[in-house]
């Protein structure tokens, strides 16, 4: 029982790390119907600033998640008007060209930065004990960071004015051009979010994990099955299925090897989008 509770615990830190890597591509995919592969380069330079800020520069942790979200958004805006949107609505080329991007960008932080793996040191040291059940601050502190997340883009597409044009332009895109919504500046906008969001996991990441070139290819697909299960629509829909997928593996892990737990876990996926090709939380369409 004491090892059930332990695993239990270490798959909410799990299920936030998991959900932010994935709230980017609900924003992206979910929102306006594009297929970011370069999703997890969006990841890799949120983690390539936190390492230079906080390890090379010595600044602090906070600084450190600011900068890789601006950075990150920033870059997805750009990418967004020279590459995106000029292919709004072909799948299969802005496939391609953000495979392709992606690749340029894991091929250009090698050249610069070298094939190595660096590493961030952890900003919450320390743990502390529940019935004899270890509980690093860090994991706290990364499910208290996913729950603020979750409620601030929450407000803001549903609460703000920003969030109604966005929802409108999903739903009828010449509608909205017609009531003088501006698409082209909420589509660079929505883009940029979804990019910065991105980055600021990458910065959550780094403490965990190791910073590297390839490191955003662990986490594209996990991310597409977070959002696919949940309802490419939902947001909260893929915080649901984030903690469904975490706490699944996290929990059979402590009785079998992770690979095992982790293709059992697939599988039920597969069997459920058999069943449910529109997500556990779609939204009703009239």
């Amino acid at each position: 029982m004491e090892l059930f509770i332990s695993q239990g615990i270490n798959g909410l830190s799990v299920s936030a790390m998991l959900f932010i890597t994935a709230l980017g591509l609900v924003i992206i995919f979910g929102l306006m119907d594009v297929v970011n592969m370069a999703h997890g380069e969006f990841i890799m330079i949120g983690a390539y600033v936190t390492y230079f800020v906080t390890t090379v520069f010595h600044g602090p942790f906070f600084l450190a998640m600011l900068l890789a979200f601006l950075t990150a958004a920033l870059f997805g805006a750009l990418v967004e008007m020279t590459l995106i949107k000029r292919l709004y609505g072909k799948v299969a080329e802005t496939m391609l060209a953000t495979f392709a991007l992606s690749t340029i960008l894991q091929q250009t932080v090698r050249m610069l930065f070298g094939p190595e793996d660096k590493f961030v040191g952890p900003p919450l040291a320390g743990h502390f004990s529940v019935q004899g059940i270890v509980i690093p601050h860090y994991n706290v502190f990364l499910i208290i960071v996913a729950l603020a997340i979750l409620a601030t883009t929450l407000v803001l597409f549903f609460k703000t004015s920003f969030g109604m044009q966005l929802r409108a332009v999903t739903q009828n895109r010449s509608m909205s051009q017609c009531l003088g919504v501006n698409t082209a500046r909420i589509d660079t906008l929505t883009f940029a979010c979804g990019s910065g969001l991105a980055g600021l996991a990458g910065a959550l990441i780094a403490p965990v994990k190791s910073v590297m070139p390839l490191m955003g290819s662990y986490y594209l697909v996990d991310g597409l099955l977070t959002v696919v299960l949940g309802g490419v629509t939902s947001i909260i829909g893929t915080a649901a299925s984030s903690t469904v997928i975490s706490e699944s593996v996290t929990l059979m892990a402590g009785y079998m090897s992770e690979i095992t737990a982790k293709v059992l876990v697939f599988l039920i996926i597969i069997v459920l989008i058999r069943f449910k090709p529109e997500g556990l939380f779609a939204s009703e369409k009239r």
